[in-house]
């Protein structure tokens, strides 16, 4: 019969990352990570956040542990562009949206940049990736429509190519940029744009 902290590793080992505050729900001792630790079964990634010793870290890693340390928080603007491999960008910190109204995230790593949404901005258009390092990230149409929104933090420039680059991979749709445009307020903004390259 396996033991409690056995059954804890095998846990890790699935889900690839636990935080300290998943434990009490699941019914097991906060200081359980730390001991799993000292035997070399986890990783500590950052204050309060394990990963299995064993676990394939893949490409997007950086973005699951964001989502594990911003509980809420989706994967956006620039993030979300690198992650659907579309145009150029490679931010070095990961964007992230969360509710106008919830509380600031104090995060030591990975880098975060904080955006503020809110109503049907925040809640239209995410795509949950499942397995042992989930993340929650806006979908392509989503996340070119956001850029032009927020096209004065990072320029006019990144959204264009942006919309350019998912149109040339047919990545994203009209009715799909239409309906996430409606929802951001940009249709006037990205309407020439689109008219150019259609």
């Amino acid at each position: 019969m396996k033991s409690r902290l056995e059954e804890l590793e095998q846990e890790l080992k699935e889900r690839g990352i636990l935080r300290v505050a998943d434990l009490v729900p699941m019914g097991f001792p906060k200081s359980y990570l730390s001991e799993l630790e000292k035997r070399g079964k986890a990783i500590k990634q950052t204050r309060g956040v394990y990963m299995h010793s064993e676990a394939d870290i893949p490409p997007h890693y950086s973005l699951a542990l964001a989502c594990q340390k911003v509980p809420g928080g989706v994967v956006c603007l620039l993030s979300a562009l690198a992650y659907h491999e579309i145009g150029t960008q490679n931010p070095h910190e990961v964007w992230m949206a969360i509710d106008r109204k919830a509380r600031m995230p104090k995060v030591d790593y990975p880098p975060i940049r904080i955006v503020r949404f809110s109503g049907s901005a925040l809640e239209e258009g995410i795509e949950k990736i499942e397995g042992p390092f989930p993340i929650r990230v806006y979908n392509e149409a989503k996340t070119v429509a956001d850029c032009f929104k927020y096209r004065n933090k990072f320029g006019l420039d990144v959204a264009v190519e942006a919309l350019r680059e998912g149109w040339r991979m047919k990545r994203i749709t009209v009715k799909e940029l239409d309906r996430y445009a409606r929802i951001c307020r940009v249709e006037k903004i990205i309407t020439p744009y689109l008219e150019a390259i259609l």
